[in-house]
């Protein structure tokens, strides 16, 4: 019995407990309007078109109230009463234009206030002074042109204060000097051409300092001078010209530096001393035409720094000396780059990607990338390489991406890629000529086709005979014609009145004229047979089929079908030859496509000429004959 007494009691107690936990839950259920969503954490949100003001008979414990796309469009005074226990509001995607001076005197705990997305022009004097727990204030994208000195006068508690995407053109001094808190800013997208020296002076706290997308023009001597903890300074897309000397000094704790899209044509020299946790730097899209040599201080923790689109021709050869941490270089785009110093790479060993596309670059240094022994991606693309050393790539053991595309190479060495095993390479759009001096390389790139990444698109454009084959296409036996002895040149009797062996026919050379002008010091090698007779014991070997006559080796003879034959490597338009005294001499005319199609047009031109005369001619004795006709009728009866 006493057991059961015992569980009844608890069950009891049991029960009570669940009720009065739900009782809440009720509560707030039953008392939240009907455009809202209330919640048992006293988080109340409203939204639509129906909402004018504040609602009323929200839950006792509301502690957040956010309204979102209402017709909201003033704050009343008493808007906010009766809200004893609040400490985030928002009012976002509305038509808010304004704000009662009293309407935040009934809610002192607020310590977030975010009126984002609106359409405040103005603000006024102290409306947020009584705030004074206010650690977020989000004012951005809305209508406000100007930031008056007393318009966060109170707030010691802001951390957190956005004043992008407004009409904001000036500041007025001293406008942030109570905020000693102040962590965060946020001023960008706004018109702002000039800060007053002593903007941020008292914000020794704040982190992060984002200006860009305004108008400035240029930074005043000491502006980031209290700024001792900032980490991200942000000033991309301005139109600052100059940098007052030593400007960044004071910023030892900066880690993130942007100065992209200015007007910069030269930074003073040692503008960047003094920031040994810096991990990112911009300075691309300036108009830059030259670097001092002394730029940057110890930066042992940068990671990334992009320098592109710039007027610069070099760069000084310590440029990244103090930059040992670095991992991500961008040096591309410059138009103008045409040279590189030998050891501008020297002292940067743990890059991992180097971007040296669409420069003006036609030659490197054999010894340039030798110590970057940890790098992975290289992109030489677009620029206008005519050839590269054999030991460029030696060392490069990591390297699994290179791009050579769009440059002016004709070859490469063979072992150029050597000491690159896991390499992925890009070859395409170079004038790749398939002749003796690349069978080496092509026949890497037969043994090595997974390795290159755009073999269908890798193509020869000389000689003719090879153009538009790939080089993966190229076969063994057909560099075999690579192995020629040199000749001297000596005169060779004609067939006519030679009677030397045959067997001892070997390719020779030949003068030649070129528009029977040329002198005949301009040589080609062709196989031409001495004797016209043939012997059973003499070997006749054909040489390999489409391979021109100049590469034939010496251990080819010249076959019957060759006799008495000056064969081109590469025909001209016209070709004329005849012995004489012993030599063969060669006319030709080049193959031009402006004089071909000149000559051509000039053909039809006599043709047309001449057909024109000769039916005009027809005519005229056609017109002629008749006329000659009506005379005779005429004349016919007075004969009579």
């Amino acid at each position: 019995m006493r057991q059961k007494n015992m569980d009844s009691y608890l069950g009891g107690r049991v029960r009570l407990v669940l009720v009065m936990a739900a009782l809440p839950l009720f509560t707030s259920n039953k008392a939240c309007p009907s455009a809202c969503h209330c919640s048992a954490q006293g988080n109340v949100g409203c939204s639509g078109d129906s909402i004018t003001d504040t609602p009323k008979q929200l839950p006792l414990q509301t502690y957040t109230l956010q309204l979102h796309a209402t017709s909201m469009n003033v704050i009343h005074e008493h808007s906010l009463e009766n809200m004893d226990l609040l400490t985030r509001f928002s009012l976002m995607l509305s038509r808010l234009h304004t704000i009662h001076p009293r309407a935040f005197n009934a809610v002192p705990k607020l310590k977030s206030v975010q009126l984002s997305i609106n359409n405040l022009a103005s603000l006024p004097a102290r409306v947020f002074s009584p705030l004074t727990t206010l650690e977020q204030l989000h004012l951005n994208r809305n209508q406000l042109a100007t930031i008056t000195v007393d318009m966060f006068e109170g707030l010691v508690a802001l951390d957190d204060l956005d004043l992008s995407h407004n009409k904001l053109s000036s500041l007025a001094p001293g406008a942030f000097s109570g905020l000693v808190n102040l962590t965060t800013l946020k001023l960008g997208n706004n018109f702002l051409q000039r800060l007053p020296p002593d903007s941020f002076g008292s914000l020794t706290k704040l982190k992060e300092l984002i200006m860009c997308y305004n108008k400035l023009e240029r930074l005043e001597p000491g502006i980031f001078d209290g700024l001792v903890n900032l980490e991200y300074l942000q000033m991309h897309y301005n139109r600052i010209a100059s940098i007052p000397q030593r400007v960044f000094w004071s910023l030892r704790s900066l880690k993130n530096l942007t100065l992209s899209t200015n007007q910069l044509q030269s930074v003073p020299e040692r503008s960047f001393y003094h920031m040994p946790n810096l991990s990112k730097l911009t300075l691309y899209n300036n108009p830059l035409l030259a670097l001092p040599d002394q730029l940057m201080g110890h930066m042992p923790r940068i990671q990334e720094f992009y320098l592109f689109y710039t007027n610069l021709t070099t760069v000084p050869g310590n440029l990244f000396a103090n930059m040992s941490g670095l991992h991500y270089l961008n040096l591309h785009l410059n138009e103008r780059l045409r040279e590189l110093p030998a050891d501008l790479f020297c002292c940067i060993p743990e890059l991992q990607k180097l971007s040296l596309k669409s420069n003006n670059l036609q030659e490197l240094h054999p010894y340039l990338f030798s110590r970057l022994t940890t790098l992975s991606i290289l992109l030489l693309n677009e620029n206008k390489l005519k050839e590269l050393p054999g030991n460029i790539f030696q060392g490069l053991g990591l390297l699994t991406t290179l791009d050579l595309k769009n440059n002016e190479l004709n070859h490469l060495p063979e072992d150029i890629f050597q000491s690159n095993p896991f390499l992925k390479v890009h070859l395409s759009n170079n004038p790749w000529n398939c002749s003796c001096p690349i069978r080496g390389f092509a026949r890497w790139v037969s043994r090595n086709k997974e390795a290159v990444v755009d073999n269908a698109d890798t193509i020869c454009q000389s000689p003719r005979y090879r153009a538009l084959r790939t080089l993966d296409s190229l076969r063994h036996e057909e560099w075999n014609v690579c192995d020629v002895t040199t000749v001297t040149p000596s005169r060779v009797p004609t067939p006519q009145s030679s009677t030397t062996d045959p067997t001892t026919a070997r390719p020779v050379a030949i003068p030649t004229t070129s528009q029977a002008t040329e002198s005949a010091s301009t040589l080609r090698r062709v196989a031409i047979p001495t004797t016209s007779q043939t012997t059973e014991s003499a070997s006749w070997v054909r040489p390999p089929t489409g391979v021109p006559p100049e590469e034939v080796p010496s251990s080819y003879d010249a076959s019957s079908p060759f006799y008495d034959k000056v064969v081109l490597a590469e025909p001209s338009e016209f070709v004329h030859h005849n012995h004489h005294n012993g030599w063969v001499y060669v006319w030709f005319l080049p193959s031009n496509a402006v004089l071909a199609g000149f000559l051509a047009f000039g053909h039809v031109l006599l043709v047309a000429t001449g057909l024109f005369l000769v039916l005009s001619a027809m005519y005229a004795i056609h017109r002629l004959n008749g006329r000659v006709e009506e005379l005779r009728v005429e004349l016919a009866p007075t004969e009579g």
